[in-house]
């Protein structure tokens, strides 16, 4: 495989076919491995009327029935468990949910094909054991933490666990320790890269790359960061609890979309509301099915992601296929005056203005008269004139319109005036229904 970074971690696989039959014989053992020892499994995969011999081609994944995260929710505390309790050596938790969290549990080999995989993202990345990597995500039940730092040390580069928030530690370990590599949000990214500029210490860091998680960045906020840290080469890093954590793909350093790790799991994008499979290269919902995770294996896991195959091979010269960066989610769409919308698009058309920046709130509520509105409130770029802002809300208003036919009302303000956090911005705040909806 002649690739442009080094493949210490990467899979030992020479042609797609290789990986494909390596495909099949893991997705025969998960189904084997599900049905015999998951009884909530064992209960799908009879009511579907297949069973494990029944797998005979990776044509045969269509034939097997989804889980979604309700099935997860509702085995809490230990959900889908196929091993027995002495085998499990970790749980983690999802953050952000509502109800009953998601656990899942973790057997040791778990953990180290996790480790492994998540190595491989930084070698993607082109970081080295030379590298000092400041980590500054979630710690805890969260994986986002602990999958960061065992990736790191795995590769053998520096780990500095600094967690989430504390900007003034953060700014004193970039000039300190000189870290070369921050892996945060975008969020957080976009905080610091302020807080550098803020703090005049842009010239006494050495930053190289930033990678970042957990949610979108629109190509305006990824330039911003990027030029406020001294240019640094930023990689976006997909990852789920459900799916063991972050670190299932990353960009390579051409940056065409993401690499995801097809001897791990399956991929599959599908019609969220037909979940029919759709063609490479359509949007569609992402569907995982593990290759070799013990304690909680995936048979078709809805994650609502919206993201497309890419088709073709990435000019980096790996066989690991690819995905689009997340587009949005199935579950945070919203409708208004009978159109769908991601918060996704908006991003997009604003990231295409020239003189806004890269924050921003969508409002929706309804007038005195009860008709529904959307108003969007963006910053102005933070080099921007602000006598332009009235012009800027009304291209802002023309392109939504033009592009998602819809009229929004726009509100430009100034630069910094919409709050930063360390952690996911929230982007869509809909108060049209104020009463019970029962």
């Amino acid at each position: 495989m002649n690739t442009k970074y080094s493949t210490r971690f990467a899979p030992p696989f020479e042609t797609v076919e290789a990986l494909k039959a390596h495909q099949l014989a893991g997705l025969r053992w998960t189904v084997a491995h599900a049905y015999q020892n998951g009884p909530a499994y064992r209960q799908k995969l009879d009511a579907a009327g297949i069973r494990p011999e029944d797998i005979r081609s990776l044509d045969d994944l269509r034939r097997l029935p989804f889980t979604t995260a309700e099935d997860i929710r509702e085995g809490y505390p230990f959900p889908l468990r196929c091993v027995p309790f002495e085998r499990i050596v970790r749980i983690h938790s999802s953050s952000g949910t509502t109800g009953k969290r998601k656990n899942l549990c973790y057997t040791r080999k778990d953990v180290d094909d996790w480790t492994h995989f998540f190595a491989r993202a930084y070698e993607m990345a082109g970081v080295t054991a030379e590298d000092r990597v400041q980590i500054a995500v979630g710690y805890g039940v969260w994986t986002a933490g602990m999958g960061f730092q065992l990736g790191c040390e795995k590769l053998g580069a520096m780990a500095l666990p600094v967690g989430p928030g504390n900007v003034d530690m953060q700014c004193q370990f970039l000039v300190d320790c000189q870290s070369t590599v921050l892996c945060c949000t975008a969020s957080m990214g976009l905080l610091m890269a302020d807080e550098v500029q803020k703090r005049g210490i842009a010239n006494r860091i050495h930053l190289k790359k930033v990678i970042y998680g957990s949610e979108r960045a629109s190509v305006s906020m990824r330039k911003k960061i990027s030029e406020q840290l001294g240019g640094v080469e930023l990689f976006d890093i997909p990852g789920m609890t459900e799916l063991y954590g972050p670190g299932t793909g990353i960009e390579c350093t051409d940056h065409d979309c993401i690499h995801y790790w097809a001897d791990y799991y399956i991929l599959e994008i599908v019609d969220p509301q037909t979940l029919e499979p759709l063609p490479d290269g359509e949007w569609g919902e992402m569907i995982v099915t593990t290759l070799c995770k013990e304690a909680v294996p995936l048979i078709r896991y809805r994650t609502r992601d919206i993201t497309r195959i890419i088709p073709g091979a990435c000019t980096c010269g790996t066989i690991l296929p690819r995905h689009s960066r997340i587009k949005g989610r199935t579950d945070d769409m919203f409708k208004f005056r009978a159109v769908n919308i991601y918060p996704a698009t908006i991003d997009q058309i604003i990231s295409g203005i020239s003189g806004l920046g890269s924050e921003y709130q969508i409002h929706l509520y309804q007038d005195e008269s009860d008709r529904g509105v959307m108003k969007i409130v963006v910053e102005m770029a933070d080099n921007a004139e602000l006598s332009l802002g009235e012009r800027l809300a009304k291209e802002l208003i023309y392109q939504v319109k033009r592009k998602v036919l819809v009229t929004p009302i726009a509100e430009v303000v100034p630069y910094g005036t919409l709050p930063r956090s360390e952690r996911k911005s929230k982007r869509v705040f809909d108060t049209r229904i104020q009463d019970a909806i029962v």
